[in-house]
């Protein structure tokens, strides 16, 4: 395996101090032919490779990283193989920690890296939650499918005057409540509702109206959600949800769905509303094809709601 792109990439990574986590480089985008099926990510001080596809020479992989590790940043590397069932993950060197504090500027969220598929945190969605740390003044939030929250520990971080998360699982709420905390927020400031967003609209209903409505959910989860079928049914509710003129802010990250299909959604509902442009996905995400990876949409409501 020629890995001189990789090696490039670590380098010019790990030539400064690097107190955030980062994807260190992103084989899935599609820039670098014969690597699409990497992607390393840094949560200091664990790196974590991501095989989409059997990696030829771990040794040298391994090798390269320690090698570029100037200022012995460094103390754990794992792989994780997602192409087999389970994803199993290898220790290449150090100890795999059950979980680590992961730095993003000011804010802070409890990660685990390798330990299941998702770690806790979207590295490519730092930008938003930048966007959301300027945006979020005393606003009440409603943040849907939360997952472990990120996005609303971001909009406090700016000031919002409350938040609401919703997500089915249990599990990702609470880890979600733990961030918050770990941000030395108020846990009076959050509500909570652990349950199928599709049988909680009364209940997200009676802690609205909202100003700021993040909408984040998978391409596909069985017997919960899929964005072909269900984004529809999320944008018809907003007009009783937001107060005149929030902002909705939505994400679809699928290769046969694009901006255009949430654009289109949103005006069918809200046909008063505006399309206001997408919010930057982080740029080490960068893809080929942009369009067919995370597009991260920003909407206005009508400034006069329905209201029923």
């Amino acid at each position: 395996m020629n890995t001189d792109v990789l090696k490039t990439a670590a380098a010019d990574f790990f030539s400064v101090e690097q107190p955030d986590s980062r994807r260190l480089f992103h084989g899935r985008g599609r820039l670098y032919p014969g690597f699409e099926h990497v992607c390393i990510d840094w949560f200091r001080p664990l790196v974590l490779i991501t095989a989409y596809a059997e990696i030829e020479d771990q040794f040298a992989l391994l090798q390269l990283l320690q090698e570029s590790d100037i200022h012995k940043q460094i103390e754990t590397i794992v792989l994780q193989n997602r192409f087999i069932r389970g994803a199993p993950v290898t220790v290449l060197c150090g100890e795999l920690p059950e979980k680590l504090i992961a730095s993003e500027g000011s804010l802070r969220f409890e990660v685990h890296p390798g330990l299941q598929q998702n770690t806790g945190l979207f590295l490519d969605m730092r930008f938003l939650r930048n966007w959301l740390q300027t945006h979020s003044k005393n606003c009440n939030v409603l943040n849907l499918f939360a997952y472990t929250c990120s996005l609303s520990v971001a909009a406090l971080a700016g000031g919002a005057s409350s938040v609401t998360n919703v997500d089915m699982s249990k599990t990702s709420i609470k880890w979600g409540e733990k961030n918050h905390v770990l941000n030395g927020q108020d846990l009076r400031s959050v509500r909570s509702i652990p349950h199928n967003l599709f049988k909680s609209w009364g209940k997200i209903k009676q802690f609205g109206r909202y100003d700021l409505v993040l909408i984040d959910p998978p391409t596909r989860q069985r017997g919960s959600f899929d964005a072909a079928k269900n984004y529809g049914a999320v944008m018809k509710k907003l007009s009783n949800l937001c107060l005149p003129g929030a902002d909705v802010i939505a994400t679809i990250n699928s290769p046969f769905l694009s901006t255009d299909y949430l654009v289109e959604l949103f005006e069918r509902h809200n046909a008063e509303g505006a399309y206001v442009g997408e919010i930057a996905v982080a740029p080490e995400f960068a893809d080929k094809y942009s369009e067919r990876g995370l597009n991260i949409c920003h909407f206005k409501m009508p400034m006069e709601n329905a209201r029923s």
